[in-house]
Formats: structure tokens, sequence, C-alpha cells
């Protein structure tokens, strides 16, 4: 059988159905909103869940259009869920809004994104002109298609066409927001928030709300933002967070689903790696997989089957609110950062009800921002006595822990690059290892740990510590895969000094004297020093650090 092309970045339903994609089923998600009838449905989930694709799935099933859609579906779940169901194919105006390049520096430039994605849709239904019943309508419909209109013939832009659609098909409207979000996270990093919020609530309150015209509606984001800053007295509105249980499976792919996509392209061998790298998301009670880096990972394996897993993740998600919590960290959330890279777990109290401009309010909001987008998973939950509701965080997989491990790492390291250094410096150059050693053991307590950390943590620490050495050569040769030490530094001048280090890591706190010893012997059993005696330096200096967690301790033999 000839396997399908997995879709990497296809988030139209009609292309990838048409074209051939292979297709993981999730259309039964139409069955429920019109089992469960809500007016205005909001689904918060992390970026790339599939978000987009479901929407665009919903507005193909649903819209009133002169094609026939019927064969998109063709075989599909919804297709035998029966004629209560499929009746409603095609029988809507569908208005589908997406809000997700609304990411500007300006409001100026935010506000023409979103007047365009309007008067986009707006050019997707200008068939309706030809109506004589919409004569009247017709200025402030080509005035706002035209993007001529200002910005208060914007603000109630939806409302009016789902009023035009209504008029001219003689049913209600389905509105589908895709990313409602993006334009206020982003305005509130870039400044501008309190004039985008009013914005976007002008639309959603004249939409949603107090609108005669409206079927239903389903909004998509990462975050539920509270009522009382975007939502205000919407009282239809059905959140469907990732801590429901209704919905749970529409997002991200089931082990089942898992499964059989494995199966499919002949790669069941690699279920176990999958799991370990990709799973471990809690929505609602069911266990899901990032679908983005699950699809991402089985399409690199049909490459090359011997494909090493990667972060995919990574490079997709804002990091930005993982860095604010860097920045900010006391004593005691480093050290809630270093037991969730070590797998264990931290509990915190629950707020659903986040606006951006309270993310930095408090730690434990940027904590729940971070569990809202996807960075942990809930493994429990509990109330307390003053009925504040609790869960326990753990991170869910290898691949967000990568994240955390690099760009924590990093960050530290750029926090530690500003600093004056120039005491170690002098304690190495001058051949004083009780002050190197003093100074870097500062520099630890004031960074991440990690129990479970191997040597490249920490020549990794130590090679962006000793960077910004001016007037030196710092080499890294762990990242060469040489046979050579962990460090070189030497001076520019070959009469000058060169530095060999060699890191150790110890089982616990008695066994770093130990450690470093073996670190001084293999840097002379393995002559380490040679390759500088032959470029022609005779100031050699031998460091041998050992670690354990945040202790050091640097022995040094001078030659």
């Amino acid at each position: 059988m000839e396997l399908k092309p997995l879709p990497i970045g296809i988030d139209n339903f009609e292309m990838l159905i048409t074209r051939g994609y292979y297709y993981v089923d999730k259309t039964l998600l139409i069955k429920d909103l019109l089992d469960n009838k809500a007016s205005v449905n909001l689904f918060t989930r992390p970026r790339r869940f599939g978000k987009t694709l479901n929407m665009s799935m919903l507005q193909y099933f649903f819209e009133k259009k002169d094609k026939d859609n019927y064969c998109l579906f063709e075989g599909l779940n919804i297709m035998k869920a029966g004629e209560k169901y499929t009746s409603h194919m095609g029988q809507y105006p569908v208005i589908n809004l997406s809000l997700k390049s609304a990411k500007q520096p300006n409001f100026e430039l935010a506000y023409i994104s979103i007047r365009r994605r309007i008067a986009e849709e707006f050019k997707r239904h200008e068939y309706i002109l030809k109506s004589e019943e919409l004569k009247d309508e017709q200025e402030r419909f080509l005035k706002i298609l035209r993007e001529q209109g200002d910005e208060g013939d914007y603000i109630d832009s939806l409302f009016f066409l789902s009023q035009c659609l209504e008029k001219y098909h003689k049913k209600k409207t389905i509105i589908l927001i895709d990313e409602y979000d993006v334009p206020l996270e982003n305005s509130f990093f870039e400044g501008f928030y309190d004039r985008m919020i009013a914005f976007i609530r002008s639309i959603f309150e004249s939409a949603l709300k107090t609108n005669s015209s409206l079927e239903f509606g389903v909004i998509t984001g990462c975050l539920r933002i509270s009522k009382e800053s975007i939502f205000t007295g919407l009282n239809n509105l059905e959140i469907i967070s990732i801590l429901n249980k209704s919905y749970d499976e529409y997002f991200g792919f089931t082990q089942k689903e898992i499964n059989k996509m494995l199966e499919d392209y002949n790669l069941m061998n690699k279920q176990a790696l999958v799991k370990e790298w990709y799973n471990g998301y809690i929505f609602g009670d069911t266990e899901v997989y990032n679908p983005w880096s699950t699809v991402r990972f089985v399409k690199d394996l049909k490459i090359n089957i011997n494909t090493l897993p990667s972060s995919y993740w990574a490079n997709t998600s804002s990091n930005s609110i993982v860095r604010s919590l860097i920045e900010r960290a006391d004593s005691v959330t480093k050290r809630e950062i270093e037991l969730l890279i070590e797998g264990k777990t931290i509990e915190k109290r629950v707020h659903e009800d986040i606006t951006y401009d309270e993310v930095y309010d408090s730690m434990e909001n940027l904590w729940n921002f971070m569990f809202f987008t996807g960075y942990f998973k809930k493994v429990g939950e509990r109330m307390d006595e003053g009925d504040n509701h609790y869960i326990s965080l753990k991170i869910p997989n290898k691949e967000v822990k990568y994240i955390f491990r690099t760009k924590v790492l990093k960050w530290f390291h750029d926090k530690v690059k500003v600093k004056d250094l120039s005491k170690m410096y002098e304690g190495i150059l001058n051949k004083k290892p009780d002050i190197f050693e003093e100074e870097l053991n500062k520099i630890l307590v004031q960074t991440i740990s990690f129990n479970d950390a191997y040597e490249n943590f920490y020549h990794g620490f130590v090679t962006g510590v000793l960077s910004n050495m001016h007037d030196y050569i710092v080499k890294s040769n762990r990242e060469g895969g040489t046979g050579r030490s962990d460090l070189f530094i030497k001076s520019v001048s070959k009469r000058g000094i060169a530095v060999v280090i060699e890191f150790k890591i110890a089982k616990d706190i008695d066994d770093l004297e130990k450690r470093a010893d073996d670190a001084l012997n293999q840097i002379r059993d393995k002559k380490y020093d040679e390759e500088l005696r032959s470029e022609g330096y005779k100031n050699i200096v031998k460091y041998g650090i050992s670690f354990y967690q945040k202790d050091c301790l640097i022995k040094m033999k001078d030659i």
C-alpha cells in the first residue's frame, strides 16, 4: 500500500483531504458540538495541537456552498454518526476568522492585519450582494471589504456580516474565531495591551453576546482570558480548557491514534521512543501526544530510520514567558525548576482566569500560564479547606524537558555574562584555585542544577562562564567529540599561560575531592597538555574540577 504524505504545516482541511495527506480523524468534534448545544464554545489548548485544522474542518462541514463538500467527509467518523448529524452538513453560513497574523510590533500594524483578515472574509461572502434584499447594506459591506472604513466600522463588522448572511441564506450564522489571544499576548509584550483588548472586546461582544443572527460560535486560543477582560457579560460562553473532561480527545493524538499511525508507516518498533518524547499531556482524563512533533518525527523517520528525536515544538512555541520565569526566579522558584527537571512534581494553585497584564503580578500566575500553554501536565489535584484548587505539575516528556535543560542553561549563561567575573579570571590565570573555586561556587548557587546532571551540563556551564575572557582563546573540546581534555584556555601569545581543564561528577559531597584528583590524573595519564606544548606553550596549568549539584571543588597542578 502506498503511504500517504504526512501533513507538515497543512491546516486547511480541504487541502489535506483532496491532496491525499494522512489524516487523524477528529470529525466527531462536530457531533459533540451539536449534542452539547452551547451558544459559544472557547477551546484553550497549547500551540500546534490541531486547533486551526479543526476550525477549518468545522467550516467545510457546516458551510452552505454551491459546491457539495460531502466527498471531503466520505468514510470519516462523522458520516457514521447518523442522519441526525449529517443533516447539518452544508446548511449554515459560516464566518471563519483567524487572528494569528496580528502578531505585530505596534497597534497600527496589528489593527491593519486584523482589518485585512476581516476584509478577506467579507470578500469570501461577496456573492450575497447579488441579492436585492441587501441593497441597503451594500455600501457599508463594500467599504469594509475594500478596507476603506474606520475603526468604528470594524468593531462590529462580524455582527454586521452575520446579519447580512442570515438575511441572504435565511439561516443563522456559525462564527469561528481562531487564535483569539494572539493579538492579546503580543500586544502585552509590545506595550499596547489596553488599546488592543478594547478593540477585540468590541468585536467579540457585538458578534457573540447580543447577536440574534448567531447559530453558535467556536473560539480557540492558548489561554483562557477572564470574562471581565474580554468576554464581559457573555453568559452563554462554555469554556473548555485542558482541565475539562469534555472534548478531551479532539486536540492532540491519543495512544490508539498513534499506534495506528506507527503501524501504517511500519514504525511500531519506535513506539516507546515516540511515547517517551512526545506523549504525556493530560487533557481532561485523556493522555495525548503532541501532534505537531509526532508527525514531524514520523516524517523524519521515514526519510532516515535512524533519525534521533528532536524538540520540534521548541521552535514553534513562544518561550518569552519561560524566560520571564527564569529571570524572576528566587531561590524557591529555582529549586522548583530543578525538581521538575529531575522528574519530580510541584504543587500550584490553579488560576484559570488570567489576563496577560496580570501574568507578572506573581510567580503563581507565571506557573499557571506555563501549565495552560503546554509546559507541564497535571498529575494530581486537590481542594483545600478554603475551596482553593491545587494541581500537581510535572514536565510531560523528554521534548519539554529538553527545552528546560537547553533554554534554562542558555538564559543563565546570558545572566552570567553580564556579571563582573574578573576576580574569577584572575584566580585562574594567577594559579589560585581557591579563588577560582570560591567564585565558581558563587555562580553555581545562583543558577539551576540538575540532580541527574551529567558532565556535559557542567561543561557547557563553565564554558559559558569563561567565554568572555578577553585576549584568551577558550576552546571547548567536548563539542568536537575529540579525545582531548574538556577545556583549553590559551593566551594569544605563546609566551603567556595555557590552561587545561577536566570535569568530573561526584556521587555525593564527600566524593568531591577524589573526583577532582581523578580529573587531574586523567589530564596526566592521557597527556592532554602535549597538544599545548606542541603549539609552543611552556607555562601550562592543569585544573581538575569536580561537581556535586551546586558545589564544586577545584584542584590544580602547575607544570
